[in-house]
């Protein structure tokens, strides 16, 4: 059984690293708290005179990189392995991926280790990638194929319209996945 887990959200506290950054560069702008967030890609939560604020933050160099984990991720992680999983980080790269794919691997070796690198499989479509389960925060997949795993969707405020798919918080993986 393979179980693929996307880096940014389920893993890499992706909404954390934004806001805490937003805040430290632009004291002086509004900024949306996670539990307003209404949309996946977070430049859309903000008015378009800000698209170039909000951008300048996740490509910059070093934002991937010191993104910190998710509370419990790793830890979950770590024993899906160990119970005999094959577990993969399956993660989009940006389409402006100057410092997003070397910094995603260098998290991974820092938050799980160098062996864990080997687990990482990158694609800008994650339907192409053959597994049993997906737990992605996005709310709707969608690819050049008909993927063949299932999508679990790691529960955050701005996918809640989605009420047809199993949810999974680290808190509550062991219930999720109940193989």
């Amino acid at each position: 059984m393979i179980i693929l887990v996307d880096q940014d959200g389920p893993l890499a506290d992706f909404e954390k690293g934004f806001l805490e950054t937003w805040r430290a560069q632009f004291p002086e702008e509004r900024f949306i708290p996670l539990n307003q967030r209404k949309t996946f890609y977070v430049r859309d939560d903000y008015p378009e005179k800000l698209r170039d604020k909000v951008e300048s933050i996740y490509f910059a160099s070093g934002f991937y990189q010191n993104l910190p984990p998710v509370a419990g991720s790793v830890e979950a992680l770590k024993i899906l392995v160990e119970l005999g999983y094959d577990v993969r980080i399956c993660t989009s790269p940006l389409s402006r991926y100057e410092n997003c794919v070397l910094e995603k691997y260098r998290w991974v070796e820092k938050h799980l280790g160098r062996d864990f690198i080997k687990r990482i499989v990158l694609s800008k479509d994650k339907t192409i990638v053959r597994g049993s389960f997906l737990i992605d925060d996005k709310p709707i997949i969608k690819g050049g194929e008909t993927a063949e795993w299932e999508h679990i969707l790691y529960d955050c405020p701005y996918n809640q319209e989605v009420k047809v798919k199993r949810r999974l918080t680290w808190a509550n993986w062991r219930e999720v996945f109940t193989f």
